[in-house]
């Protein structure tokens, strides 16, 4: 250890005095104001013409303070603080602190100069840990977290880059990473006043930076952590975040527009749910998945790609719903202007993009926000509710200002930044309660003595209402499974705010309605019945998710009964019946192919299956639908009013058959005949809300799907009442089959 030198440089200088305990902690960088200490400090009058710079340089063998006005040798002080005392700058006002950089040399090397990081006032202002404190920091993103900056300089141009982190409980936090060699003595943060947020710049590095903030725990142990606002992050098992400095120009100006200007809510939505990793194994980045991913979903006819979560996480085999870094796009495929030129790329081809989001729990992995700065931070401090039983993951302390800033600011950063057009919010059903999964006696009730876990509802409302105004033309959507009400209610009406939920009863009962032999429908009619009870309860999208195709489930082909001809059929009539009930869609890659296995997430979806005839007239109906769809308002421009849907009979469990007319809101109408048995029904009459003639527009049995090929054409309706309607019409519907029927115009 270098001992104290004397710090009067010579008679007739005098640097400004520090507190030697304060000293010894910035020479160890353990001290919560390092800048106090280090850098430049004008002397008090009569002494303000000298400056007093102190720069910790440890293990250097000289140190040399440069101004405009020359190089001054510098002492070492103590324990690695080098001082040197240097005339203050001159100003028309007086005297001013002057730029200055440092020159170095250690044993055996030669001479250099770098700037030194504390000669710059802080990044982040007061406003800043103002509105974080209470928040209600929109854009925190712009505030926390790594920064490339820029600045102009009598001595040369300067760039480096920021750091800042929210650590309230630690005594000391440092940055590390290859530009100190992981030894962040160098590096020590400031602490900005009371708000727990610490900072630093660091002039001479850029993007591309790998790093960890060091931090001194309310244990005062030392431990290594990823940034929680990272931009971005080494590919898993590697556990640093990179400085981010994005280069990408946004050309979807036009999509962007008409977004904001347009709700989704009116229009149709025919969701693709995706696992960007496993939809191809040959892609390796997201720029590759744009070149097969945008032809393909165009080809397709989907509205909207909804991608499994993209947010940074460590273990490929949670999907991606165990989140480490929530501002950090998945590395495993790229960095950030890479994944925007994915979302571009979709833009561009007038497909919209959803991201899951799961701001429900986060994993315990030691390199993350679990624990950050020795206490619970992030995670509920009550172990009631602070802790997820099912998951072994930290549940958020939704009831704290910071970490509630934290999350709505999250999902503002996704819908801004990268231009997501919506959020599927994953788990919210956990959110809600208090008791979920836990047995009595592992939760206590609210303030008011209910399981309703008021914060978190209060959070969900905020993050809706936050990005709903701040994104114009979004869409937030709740997977949630249970029978609280007011998901889909505006927030200013006591609602949770969300604009759609996902109907699982509807999933739940439709599958295990098909699964049953078509011998047996009939005794199970009310499960395929039952959604329009309470159809329009909230405003739902119809999910075929990821989660009933995995982990033995089977998938859609597999879940049918009978022959292979029935299988596929089924999943023929399965998707118009789906895409014919009120409500938005959504379906799972590989759905769309029949393909014969369940998803595995180690694999491609099938795509070998194409080369059979029978999987490609199930896609080519499924395309085919699709455009029908979109270009049939009928279907979907009242999909959340009972002005849209008529059964016109739904009782009839002998046939297993229903029939139903879907209205537009200008009066379009469309009137779907599903079987669902096993044998075509001849001469099955049909009630029709009016005369005159009808054609068959669509059909799932059409011989280029697969089908028996069984056609209605163009008929007359038949005058004459027949269940309470003015018309009906003979027709043969074919087993396991859905058709589609519009009147002349």
């Amino acid at each position: 250890m270098h001992m104290a030198t004397n710090t009067n440089i010579n008679e007739d200088t005098v640097a400004v005095p520090v507190n030697q305990g304060d000293l010894d902690k910035v020479s160890n960088a353990e001290f919560y104001n390092p800048h106090a200490i280090l850098g430049a400090h004008m002397a008090n009058y009569p002494h303000a013409d000298q400056t007093t710079i102190r720069v910790l340089r440890p293990m250097a063998k000289t140190v040399a303070i440069l101004t405009q006005d020359g190089e001054y040798p510098a002492e070492h002080e103590y324990n690695g603080v080098f001082i040197a005392v240097v005339p203050s700058a001159r100003t028309d006002h007086g005297y001013s602190v002057p730029d200055y950089r440092v020159k170095v040399s250690y044993e055996g090397g030669e001479p250099f100069v770098e700037d030194d990081p504390y000669r710059y006032l802080p990044t982040v202002g007061e406003m800043d840990t103002y509105l974080f404190g209470e928040g209600r920091h929109e854009r925190l993103w712009e505030a926390l977290g790594a920064h490339v900056r820029h600045y102009s300089d009598p001595m040369g141009d300067v760039s480096g880059v920021s750091f800042a982190v929210w650590a309230p409980n630690a005594h000391a936090v440092r940055v590390i990473g290859n530009f100190n060699s992981w030894d962040g003595r160098r590096h020590a943060m400031r602490a900005l006043g009371s708000s727990g947020v610490w900072e630093i710049f660091i002039p001479g590095i850029g993007a591309g930076e790998v790093y960890k903030y060091q931090i001194l725990n309310a244990n005062y142990e030392w431990v290594d952590k990823a940034d929680p606002m990272e931009r971005s992050h080494e590919v898993p098992p590697a556990t640093g975040s990179i400085v981010v400095d994005s280069t990408h120009e946004w050309r979807d100006d036009a999509w962007m527009e008409n977004r904001a200007k347009t709700d989704p809510m009116n229009k149709p939505v025919a969701i693709y749910e995706m696992n960007a990793l496993s939809w191809r194994k040959d892609v390796s980045n997201y720029r590759e998945l744009a070149d097969k991913l945008v032809p393909y979903i165009e080809k397709m006819g989907f509205t909207h790609v909804e991608f499994m979560p993209l947010a940074e996480y460590p273990f490929t085999g949670s999907w991606g719903y165990q989140v480490t870094g929530y501002y950090a796009v998945d590395s495993r495929l790229g960095g950030p202007d890479d994944f925007k030129y994915l979302v571009d790329r979709l833009h561009e081809a007038g497909i919209g993009v959803i991201m899951d989001w799961v701001p429900a729990h986060f994993p315990k992995d030691a390199f993350a926000l679990g624990r950050f700065d020795g206490t619970p931070l992030y995670e509920d401090p009550d172990p009631t509710r602070g802790e997820h039983p099912d998951w072994g993951t930290y549940i958020f302390n939704f009831g704290r200002h910071e970490v509630r800033n934290f999350l709505v600011a999250n999902a503002c950063f996704w819908l801004g930044e990268y231009h997501i057009d919506g959020l599927r919010v994953d788990a919210v059903s956990s959110m809600l309660y208090l008791d979920y999964s836990r047995e009595p006696g592992q939760w206590h009730p609210n303030i008011y003595g209910g399981r309703e876990n008021l914060e978190a509802i209060d959070f969900l409302k905020e993050a809706n209402a936050t990005a709903y105004k701040n994104n114009p033309g979004i869409l937030m959507i709740a997977e949630e499974s249970t029978a609280y009400a007011g998901i889909t209610a505006p927030t200013d009406q006591g609602g949770v705010g969300f604009g759609l939920k996902w109907n699982m009863g509807w999933m739940h009962d439709t599958l295990e309605y098909l699964h049953e032999e078509p011998i047996n429908r009939k005794w199970h009619h009310n499960e395929i019945t039952f959604s329009m009870v309470y159809a329009y309860s909230e405003h739902y999208v119809l999910p075929l998710s990821h989660d009933e195709v995995v982990y033995g489930k089977g998938s859609l082909y597999g879940k049918m009964p009978g022959d292979g001809w029935q299988k596929y059929a089924g999943v023929r009539a399965l998707f118009a019946y789906q895409w014919a009930h009120p409500g938005k869609k959504l379906t799972f890659m590989g759905n769309e192919l029949a393909q014969w296995g369940e998803w595995d997430h180690n694999n491609s979806i099938d795509w070998a299956c194409l080369d059979w005839e029978d999987h490609r007239e199930v896609q080519s109906m499924v395309a085919d639908l699709n455009k029908l769809y979109k270009d049939t308002p009928a279907i979907w421009s009242q999909d959340f009013t009972p002005d849209g849907f008529q059964w016109l009979t739904s009782d009839d469990a002998d046939h297993n058959t229903l029939s139903f007319m879907r209205v537009g809101s200008k009066g379009e109408t469309v009137v779907v005949v599903v079987n669902f048995s096993g044998e075509a029904w001849s001469d099955y009459q049909v009630p029709l809300p009016k005369g005159g003639k009808w054609t068959e527009v669509f059909t799932t049995d059409a011989k280029k799907y697969g089908g028996s090929d069984i056609k209605n054409g163009t008929f007359e309706a038949d005058a004459g009442e027949y269940h309470s309607r003015p018309a009906s019409a003979k027709l043969t519907i074919p087993a396991l089959g859905a058709v589609f029927l519009k009147p002349e115009e």
